[in-house]
């Protein structure tokens, strides 16, 4: 199906008819007029609406560009899957193709990359889309980014980036493509797998308060309290004293393997032969041999991935003129 109004005025007739054609794809496919999701860039598919009030947010608020496969509207996963696909083909492969030919991946192996598991392909589409028709140094994705990097920097809050957003949208030439509020943004960034998570800790490093002390009140070991004290030497039951985030490495592993050329340089160690019998690679050192004869299965798999640990960020004793202390944990 044509999708190419979602990127033309909204005072066009392009837009006009791209609008009734995706209300009556809708109907067709949910067999319902009354309970449709929404996606107009403030309801991004979130609230469900009639078909009178989808036309009218269309037309006052402007549809999600980034919603490009219609899964919530009866877009089969088939049609999904050829759309995402056709990102950036070059001569035998797209840059960002799904690499499941090359390396023998299933349909399991794409793990929980949310209800859409082909949606990373949109995000890296953004990459190449201009932040407005015409420009040419700032991308949708690039823009973005630069623009979080500052909220991150100067501790800007979720509101306050919010009202920043719809700024920059205003002062930028129509059809321009920034997120209209902080949940956009933090959908699109989240999508790459750069989600975290947020841990309750002692404020001692004693203990994180998950799995078997997830309920607990006091650490174990020190005695000391989950919660934090205020001025009054009140405990504030219910906020934390010490925090960690938390960045999982898996999904940022398999968003590696999303990209044609990183899987290839990925897989590269299983394919090479050391011609020369010198040691020019790590796969040519003793512990790799080693560890691909303990764990056979696992020396097997060209999709292996070996750690390192870098100490790049230590602050154990506070000694730096940084604020902040980042240790990777395996």
């Amino acid at each position: 199906m044509d999708k190419s109004w979602m990127h033309s005025d909204r005072r066009s007739k392009a837009y006009e008819l791209g609008v009734e054609a995706f209300l009556n794809f809708s109907v067709e496919n949910l067999l319902t007029t009354t309970h449709i999701r929404c996606p107009c860039v403030k309801c991004v598919n979130l609230k469900l609406f009639g078909v009178g009030i989808i036309r009218d947010h269309l037309y006052f608020n402007g549809v999600d560009q980034s919603y490009k496969n219609w899964t919530f509207h009866g877009e089969p996963w088939e049609a999904a899957t050829n759309a995402s696909r056709n990102v950036e083909e070059d001569d035998d492969h797209s840059r960002y193709s799904f690499v499941s030919e090359e390396i023998e991946m299933d349909d399991n192996d794409f793990g929980d990359f949310g209800s859409d598991p082909y949606e990373f392909a949109n995000v890296i589409g953004d990459r190449d889309q201009p932040l407005y028709p015409g420009c040419r140094k700032y991308t949708k994705l690039s823009a973005l980014v630069k623009l979080y990097n500052l909220k991150a920097k100067y501790g800007m809050s979720d509101v306050c980036f919010t009202e920043l957003l719809i700024l920059q949208g205003d002062l930028l030439p129509e059809g321009n493509t920034i997120p209209a509020s902080m949940y956009e943004a933090k959908k699109t960034l989240c999508t790459l797998g750069l989600s975290y998570e947020k841990m309750h800790a002692c404020p001692n490093d004693c203990i994180l308060y998950r799995k078997e002390y997830e309920d607990l009140t006091h650490c174990p070991n020190c005695g000391i309290s989950r919660w934090k004290e205020g001025k009054d030497s009140i405990l504030k039951e219910g906020v934390p004293a010490k925090v960690v985030w938390y960045f999982p490495p898996i999904p940022r592993f398999k968003r590696m393997f999303r990209s044609h050329e990183t899987a290839k340089s990925l897989t590269w160690h299983a394919a090479r032969k050391s011609i020369d019998g010198y040691m020019s690679h790590p796969a040519d050192s003793p512990s790799w041999k080693l560890l691909d004869e303990k764990w056979p299965e696992f020396g097997n798999e060209p999709r292996n991935l070996r750690l390192a640990l870098s100490s790049d960020g230590f602050n154990p004793h506070s000694s730096l003129s940084s604020r902040y202390t980042c240790w990777p944990v395996i």
